[in-house]
């Protein structure tokens, strides 16, 4: 027994160092998901959800009306919607979309939700709010000559006073100019937070450990210093193909020389609006002309032509994994309201 009393002690100091350093591990394995989300928290910040007031505003009651209505176009059935499909998490699952003048169109539509909040919209930032880009879609996808030619359309199918409820201190309420400010408060109600906000906001169940994985490896690769902010993307304008031609990457023909169609300016060719990434796992395919169909190929071929990186396969399925963490719930008003008759 005296002989035992030694190894008995020497065992218990053994047990409580191993317990210890257990103890350490797990506490340091704790503190991770905390320090990533302070890291994470000033790189990005959260997505806010929608007021009920905001949704039940004239404006947008009025702009989510003229959203849905396909009879407000040249041929009479085009909408908003149809290049922002309820079924198609806000985007629009074909390479293009199709015109009331039955063309398609030379971009790819991006997701609706939070677009409002970009510093410009279009690929090419040509558009400096929803507003802008709505008065042109009149004459654009809507296949007007003109924008006013939406307003004896308007008045026949029972508009009036609805434009009169949402700005009552116009004579002259029903002008393109008012449906597009419409549409654009409607739009602004379009906020689909995720579980990425709840973990930035203290929820340590909100990500699973790949997707944590996931978001440490964005940070690290880079991905980070463009597609930042709220949406994750959205703020500013950069060229794409840092590192290399981007259409030997993703097989583009012909290659858009991107904002330069816009200004003439040579210093704006190849430069595109950063993607914002809110929703991005559902809105395939990716990039300005629809010319990716998988995310982890987009997320491969950005790696590469932005930061001349080559990613494995686990370092792939690890950001694919946190880019899912950014899907919110479709909002319960993207969805044709009663019509006017």
């Amino acid at each position: 027994m005296r002989n035992a009393l030694p190894s008995m002690l020497l065992a218990l100091a053994g047990a409580s160092m191993l317990l210890a350093g257990a103890r350490s591990a797990s506490a340091e394995a704790a503190l991770l998901p905390a320090e990533l989300r302070a890291q994470s928290r000033t790189l990005f910040g959260t997505v806010a959800p929608v007021r009920e007031e905001e949704v039940q505003a004239p404006a947008a009651v009025l702009g989510r009306a003229l959203f849905w209505d396909g009879r407000l176009s040249l041929d009479g059935k085009t909408a908003c919607a149809s290049c922002h499909a309820r079924e198609d998490h806000g985007a629009d699952r074909r390479r293009f979309s199709i015109t009331a003048k039955g063309q398609p169109t030379s971009l790819h539509s991006q997701v609706i939700f939070m677009a409002q909040e970009q510093s410009a919209l279009r690929w090419y930032g040509d558009r400096r709010d929803g507003a802008q880009q709505a008065e042109r879609s009149l004459t654009g996808s809507m296949g007007f000559a003109n924008a006013a030619d939406v307003n004896p359309l308007l008045k026949a199918l029972g508009y009036e006073p609805l434009f009169h409820a949402a700005f009552p201190d116009q004579a002259e309420a029903m002008t393109p100019s008012n449906y597009a400010a419409a549409l654009q408060a409607y739009q602004k109600t379009l906020r689909t937070p995720a579980p990425f906000d709840a973990f930035l906001q203290g929820d340590d169940r909100a990500l699973a450990p790949r997707q944590l994985a996931g978001l440490r490896r964005f940070i690290d690769t880079g991905c980070a210093s463009c597609h930042n902010g709220p949406l994750l993307g959205g703020g500013s304008l950069q060229k794409f193909g840092q590192r290399k031609d981007y259409w030997l990457a993703t097989g583009s023909s012909p290659a858009d020389p991107g904002r330069y169609n816009a200004t003439k300016q040579e210093a704006d060719r190849y430069v595109f609006r950063v993607a914002m990434l809110r929703n991005i796992a559902r809105t395939a395919p990716y990039f300005h002309d629809g010319s990716v169909e998988r995310l982890e190929e987009a997320v491969r071929i950005m790696a590469d032509v932005q930061l001349g990186l080559r990613l494995g396969e686990d370092e792939v399925a690890e950001i694919v994994a946190f880019l899912g963490s950014l899907t919110g719930e479709l909002p319960a008003h993207y969805s044709a309201p009663a019509l006017p008759r």
